[in-house]
């Protein structure tokens, strides 16, 4: 063991993402500093620009778990029907994303479940299939994998199964903490959405932002028709902190958002990896003159929002897909696929795809496996250059 730990410190090593202690000299892959990205709504004043947001709105400055959580509170207010339950969901989960909505709304409707996903799972099915909206919570992405056939094979098929009757569990949300953290590991680091996404039926949703989470997962609890899997950044429940609206609103689900407007290459991303795209757009567009880069969320995984994405990559002739999971059968293949099909003769550059390495998160090397700053740099230097 003493041999190997000697073996790994003489490895060449780089600071996490969060790490404070870097080099004043280094240009990419800093820490990414929240309270200037771009992504973030940090005053009043640009909330009350949006046009998405209710406006004349009272805000309050919360971060990611916070704004979930004012989700969840505000989801029970206004359906006596929804229900919020899974592991530890009675005293606020690990996150503390459920904290004191069992003090507000009771027992019954807000509770603890003995560690079993699929039978969280389950049951939120059954309640669903009787009227109720079920929101639950699997402790960690990666341990949703007990319950991939109750997701798969009942919730994904309930609204086709049951054909001209109409029923469906439409109001059935799972949410996750998902992605890595820096120190994640093989069991705390997984980003499952596109496995998901090979599954009709169901809904995948990746909020960026305080803001996003809120009006999204309102949008899923009350207004969609299909089980949604919402899954959340977990990196970015105490980063990412913005002024939220404090009235009901909701954002719709399947439609992408351009971030930043640009004419030669289009990135698209979700997530955490958005900050990084931002970081490296900043540092390209510094090195390359005249170079605009579009940068494109696009919230909804599945079904994603095909127009939005072929409109700029008409526009730019250059793509470039980054997400966290591994690049292999990934969302970006995806992407990839559908751009090359719909606008082939309006680009100037083959399509890249920058994503997780196609291996298993292990402890020691996760900052490499997770696309960083320079490699997302280096795309857009290759993809400009072919």
């Amino acid at each position: 063991m003493a041999l190997i730990k000697r073996w790994v410190h003489s490895l060449p090593h780089r600071g996490y993402a969060t790490t404070s202690a870097v080099s004043s000299i280094r240009r990419l892959n800093v820490p990414v500093d929240f309270s200037k990205t771009q992504l973030l709504h940090h005053t009043k004043e640009t909330i009350a620009g949006a046009p998405e947001f209710p406006q004349g709105s009272s805000t309050s400055r919360l971060n990611l778990f916070q704004a979930v959580n004012a989700g969840l509170r505000t989801a029970l207010k206004e359906d006596p029907k929804t229900l919020c339950f899974g592991e530890d969901v009675g005293f606020g989960g690990v996150f503390r994303c459920t904290m004191g909505l069992q003090d507000e709304f009771g027992p019954d409707r807000v509770f603890n479940t003995p560690i079993v996903e699929q039978g969280i799972v389950g049951m939120a099915i059954g309640a669903a299939a009787e009227g109720r909206k079920p929101i639950v919570e699997i402790q960690f992405a990666d341990y949703v994998w007990p319950a991939f056939d109750q997701i798969t094979n009942e919730a994904s098929k309930f609204r086709y199964r049951e054909g001209s009757t109409g029923a469906n569990v439409g109001g059935m949300v799972i949410r996750m903490p998902s992605g890595g953290v820096g120190h994640g590991a093989l069991y705390h680091s997984q980003s499952p959405e596109s496995v998901f996404c090979h599954v009709p039926g169901f809904k995948v949703v990746v909020p960026r932002s305080p803001t996003r989470a809120k009006g999204l997962l309102l949008a899923s609890v009350l207004e969609s028709q299909d089980p949604v899997l919402f899954l959340e950044p977990k990196i970015l429940y105490r980063a990412a902190v913005e002024e939220v609206p404090d009235e009901f609103y909701t954002l719709p689900i399947g439609k992408a958002e351009v971030l930043k407007p640009g004419k030669d290459v289009t990135i698209i991303s979700y997530g955490r990896p958005l900050y990084t795209c931002e970081a490296a757009i900043q540092a390209a567009e510094k090195d390359f003159p005249g170079v605009q880069i579009e940068l494109i969320d696009l919230q909804t995984i599945y079904p994603w929002d095909r127009k939005t994405i072929m409109d700029s990559v008409k526009k730019t002739g250059r793509a470039i897909v980054v997400h966290e999971s591994m690049v292999n059968y990934g969302v970006g293949a995806e992407v990839a696929a559908t751009i090359q099909e719909k606008v082939f003769l309006h680009l100037q550059a083959p399509v890249m795809r920058i994503g997780g390495l196609t291996t298993h998160t292990g402890l020691a090397w996760e900052k490499y496996v997770i696309p960083d700053g320079t490699r997302i740099y280096d795309g857009i230097k290759r993809t400009l250059e072919y």
